[in-house]
């Protein structure tokens, strides 16, 4: 073996088919629990507390992958998880295991993963290269169980485009600051008690030390369905512990959060339930809220039989929303409807055991940029509850984050200024007691047609993010024919609790009656004590905050209070057949065997997947697949390519003969994703080679196949395939399926094609992803099923052929017309459905769509350098790196930022949106895009960033910084992104909730009034 390439694979194609018949057959019908399937011998995995299986009884179940502790658990993992099919298990054995690759679930159905008890069974993450623990992508029904995920670069267990799915008995851990958790000491460190919270950063702990760099999320589904938590717990997220977004149908029970920023959080999700769990020493307990610009908008939460406890460690989120909450907090509420909360236990919170609150408070009134989103919480019931020992020591502010206008963390110090009753104090239930008016002139809102947008049973339109964001927020639902509101649907009750050792209520009213008291303390500080307090706020209106709780009795006051919600059901799952078993050794070593004639493809092996590249017959020198291409396969270049560490890429389409793909567009930003359709039977092959002009060599890593397939049912799929070339004994080129992917070194000296820059440089780690990491970028919702490819759409290909290396002069695939690409198929026969085009003197069709060169200035159309051009040039980059996943049907779609060329630059392209998440991922930076500002924007620091796994992005495939690309950033956000943009006021809340006035004359004894103040009569 070629001694560059040793250690590169973690299995080639021999290795898995050994795998596979190493398991059970898929034919068997029936299975003990705890038994391999069809061999009978029991296996190590603990079934004293057995469940029943997800698949219904009489299903066919699969087989059983094990993988036992050691230095091929990794290797071992990887080969499982990608052939998981119906009905199969990943078994984890008993012990510490030490993983330095994402365990990554895709495109399958009805598959267990297990470990020994979470106790048992401990999957450490610290030196892993991805991001993620666990990720399960679109699949449809996954159960995991007992086992722990540890130290995972960012969230530990992710359920994305998942139905039915049930994570049981898992444990999300990180070691905190301080020493790790590993093999040697976790027996001793799984269990972290919460009895002593540290209140401030400088405080210690003899529990745990929280860590601002630990992942994000510890439980995190997102964008799914039918979810189940239960039996589980998380300790140490930098977000939140156990979340559920943009979900519908969820339900959290009987599980425990500790030391995370937010314990519990249910955001933008229709039908979540909260139920017998516990918070404690978290920053906060439990969240229920909608955030801005994502999928879809939440509705009707239950929250029963909880327990919020002593959430009172320091907020150590490094930015983000989350990073706004107070500490001493059990639950909040943001901007969500339809809420009940009820035979829940509060006690021990410095701020407050509730804090209903609104976006008017952040953002101003009427400035909620999305106009989507409801900023109010309505629909609020809040019964029979016990709350114990609130509000009795908030926290200060953050200076520096007010002074630069996010005024979230002044809540606690607002509520503190205007109670008087306990002034510096919080109180069991608080309210910003800011509502909305009725909007008479607001029209309903239409969708990008012209039709109304769909509506909830109760009038309000049912938004998500393929609607256009209005021009007003609509808000005429809530209000009767007389402009009166709708009560008590469109308010609040409270009533039939229990208020022990605290104020029961308090209602301070948003920040009205703030700007004249900070007027006043500028000119005079001593006001800050209680005696000048009272002097100043004699004369302010709502600045006083009231503690009238009998105003949210709805019995009293409207004949009925707000109706019982309804509790969240899990409908039964159900298979549904679209995911075939795994072939046969003997049926792939059949088919792939087949002698095939000169110039013509293997067809009836690409049914499967064959070991050796060469078994297809694609070229004509089986070991150089830049070489000419058989059976009329054309090759293809982009505009704007992928950038792989600086790698030259030969693109070839094998279109079978007789078919033709059919011309698909973006159809003006309707279908953004829509690539060129290809027949059954397509072959797309893209190799990877470094170009060396100085030493006359280029030396071609790896081949990636995309190959359209029918399964049994019918459906169309696109499989994906990495292929490794390595020398073998005989000095002949060989390239090896690799299913798991590989590593290698590799280093570049050339020309660039099209800017004629010198490109220089070397990397140790150049990466071949595993398959299911194809169906990452590849898998996209709107998109044909599997690794749909996602390169060859008309804007891409508009231009003509030349490669991207000169290294083949013109032989094989250089040979090729240096024609319009798009002009070329249509001639050829392989394109129907076209447009007639009008080509120019450079190859381009000037009418139909195209993207530029990102580094060729002017190649747009515009003015070389100027800001039309960076701006299209950028964009270009932009949808090319990073597009198949930010779009609104792509494996990003949860963070509701979305980077296709059709779109206007506004908040959803980023200009002034917050993070979805915080963590390292957001690098501790409040928003994607800051005009202006190329240093305080998130998506610099990501794309500038190729080793942490939670900043880099690309996060795959990336093992060095594009720094001309980077360059070109940082130009369009310093110099042409500016606050005129749409959303570009938005970064620091300039006139909306900002505190007015200057604040640092009053700030310094505002950070010594606290704990000095007596309580008033």
């Amino acid at each position: 073996m070629n001694p560059r390439i040793n250690a590169l694979l973690y299995s080639t194609g021999l290795a898995l088919t050994l795998a596979l018949t190493g398991c059970s057959d898929s034919g068997n019908t029936s299975r003990q629990a705890g038994q391999e399937a069809g061999d009978g011998q029991q296996s190590p995995v603990d079934t004293t507390n057995p469940q029943p299986p997800i698949t219904p009884p009489g299903t066919v179940h699969g087989r059983t992958f094990h993988v036992q502790q050691g230095p091929q658990a990794t290797a071992d993992m990887v080969a499982a998880m990608i052939q998981l099919r119906p009905g199969d298990t990943l078994a984890f054995g008993c012990g510490f295991f030490n993983i330095d690759q994402g365990l990554l679930i895709q495109a399958t159905e009805d598959v267990r993963i297990h470990g020994c008890g979470k106790d048992e069974t401990v999957l450490s993450f610290r030196n892993s290269e991805n991001v993620t623990g666990l990720e399960a992508l679109n699949v449809r029904g996954i159960t995991v169980e007992d086992l722990t995920i540890l130290d995972s670069p960012g969230d530990a267990f992710k359920l994305k485009g998942v139905k039915w799915g049930t994570l049981r008995r898992v444990r999300a851990l990180w070691s905190g600051l301080g020493e790790p958790i590993t093999e040697a000491n976790y027996q001793n460190r799984l269990h972290v008690p919460c009895t002593a919270p540290p209140m401030n950063p400088w405080d210690t702990s003899p529990d745990y030390a929280p860590n601002p760099a630990s992942g994000r999320y510890g439980i995190y589904p997102v964008e799914s369905a039918h979810i189940l938590v239960e039996d589980s717990e998380s300790v140490g997220a930098s977000d939140a512990g156990i979340y559920v977004g943009q979900t519908n149908n969820a339900i959290i029970r009987t599980s425990r959060a500790a030391y995370n920023v937010m314990g519990f959080e249910i955001e933008n999700v229709q039908g979540g339930e909260y139920d017998r769990n516990l918070a404690e020493c978290n920053t906060g307990g439990f969240l229920i809220y909608d955030l801005e610009n994502l999928t879809q908008y939440g509705d009707s939460s239950v929250m029963l039989d909880n327990v919020a406890r002593n959430n009172n460690t320091y907020n150590f989120a490094p930015s983000g929303i989350v990073g706004a909450v107070p500490r001493g907090t059990g639950f909040i509420t943001l901007g969500y409807d339809n809420i009940e909360i009820y035979n829940n236990l509060f006690e021990d919170h410095s701020t407050a055991a509730v804090i209903y609150t609104s976006y008017e408070l952040i953002d101003g009134k009427g400035r909620t940029a999305d106009r989507k989103l409801d900023p109010y919480t309505e629909g609020l019931h809040i019964h029979n509850n016990i709350f114990r020992n609130s509000g009795y020591s908030l926290p200060p502010p953050d200076i520096d984050r007010v002074l630069n206008g996010d005024i979230e963390t002044i809540l606690p110090t607002l509520i503190g200024f205007k109670n008087l009753q306990r002034p510096g104090q919080g109180a069991h239930i608080v309210w910003d007691g800011l509502l909305d008016d009725l909007h008479e002139d607001c029209p309903y809102p239409l969708d990008s047609q012209g039709n109304p947008v769909p509506a909830l049973p109760s009038g309000k339109p049912d938004f998500d993010n393929n609607h256009p964001n209005p021009s007003c927020h609509y808000n005429a639902y809530k209000f009767d024919a007389q402009g009166a509101r709708k009560q008590p649907e469109w308010g609040s009750c409270i009533h039939s609790n229990v208020f022990e050792d605290g104020q029961p209520y308090l209602n301070f009213h948003g920040t009205s009656g703030l700007e004249l008291l900070i007027a006043a303390l500028e000119q005079d500080t001593s006001l800050l004590s209680p005696e000048g307090l009272r002097t100043v706020i004699t004369g302010l209106v709502n600045f006083p905050a009231d503690t009238r709780l009998q105003d949210h009795d709805c019995q009293a006051r409207f004949g009925r209070t707000l109706a019982p919600l309804p509790r969240v059901v899990i409908p039964p799952f159900e298979r549904s057949g679209q995911f075939d078993p795994a072939p046969s050794a003997e049926q792939v070593k059949r088919l792939c065997s087949v002698a095939t004639p000169p110039g013509q493809v293997n067809r009836a092996a690409l049914a499967v997947n064959c070991p050796r590249l060469d078994q297809y017959n694609l070229f004509a020198d089986p070991q150089d697949p830049r070489s000419q291409p058989n059976e009329g396969g054309v090759p293809f270049v982009m505009n704007s390519k992928l950038f792989s560490d600086y790698a030259t890429k030969y693109r070839v389409a094998f279109i079978p003969p007789g078919e033709q793909a059919i011309w698909q567009d973006g159809q003006q930003g309707s279908n953004v994703n829509g690539s060129i359709i290809f027949p059954d039977g397509t072959v797309i092959a893209k190799s990877f080679a470094f170009t060396d002009e100085q030493a006359g060599t280029e030396d071609v890593i790896e081949t990636r196949l995309l190959i359209k397939r029918t399964s049994q049912s019918g459906k169309a799929f696109w499989d994906g395939l990495p292929y490794i070339w390595e020398t073998d004994a005989q000095g002949n080129k060989v390239a090896h399926l690799a299913m798991s992917g590989g590593s290698t070194a590799a280093s570049w000296h050339y020309r660039d094609a099209d800017s004629g820059e010198l490109l220089v440089g070397s990397t140790s780690h150049y990466s071949i992803p595993n398959a299911n990491q194809c169906l990452t970028c590849h898998a996209n919702d709107d998109l044909e099923s599997g690794s749909a490819p996602i390169g060859p759409k008309p804007r891409n290909l508009n231009r003509a052929y030349a490669p991207e290396s000169g290294h083949m002069g013109t032989r094989g695939q250089a040979g090729y017309p240096r024609v319009n690409q798009l002009q070329y198929w249509i001639d050829m026969g392989l394109l129907a459905n076209a447009p007639s085009l009008q080509i120019d003197g450079r190859g381009v069709a000037t009418n139909v769509e195209r993207l530029p060169h990102w580094n060729l200035p002017g190649d747009g159309g515009a003015t070389p350098h100027s800001a039309a051009d960076v701006e299209s040039r950028i964009r270009a980059y932009l949808e090319v790196n990073c597009q198949h996943c930010h779009n609104d049907k792509g494996a990003a779609s949860n963070t509701g930022y979305y980077l296709d060329h059709f779109r206007d630059v506004n908040a959803s392209y980023g200009i002034c949106k917050r993070p979805t998440a915080t963590g390292n991922g957001s690098c501790g930076l409040a928003h994607v895009v800051v005009p202006g500002d190329a240093n305080a924007s998130i998506l610099t620091c990501r794309m500038d960033n190729a080793h942490d796994p939670q900043k880099k992005m690309p996060p795959i495939a990336k093992s060095v910084n594009h720094d001309e690309a980077v360059a070109l950033l940082k130009h369009w956000i310093t110099h042409v992104v500016t606050s005129d943009y749409a959303n570009g006021d938005a970064c620091g809340n300039a006139g909306g909730g900002a505190l007015p006035g200057n604040p640092d004359s009053w700030f310094d004894g505002i950070r010594n009034w606290f704990g000095s103040l007596p309580i008033l009569p």
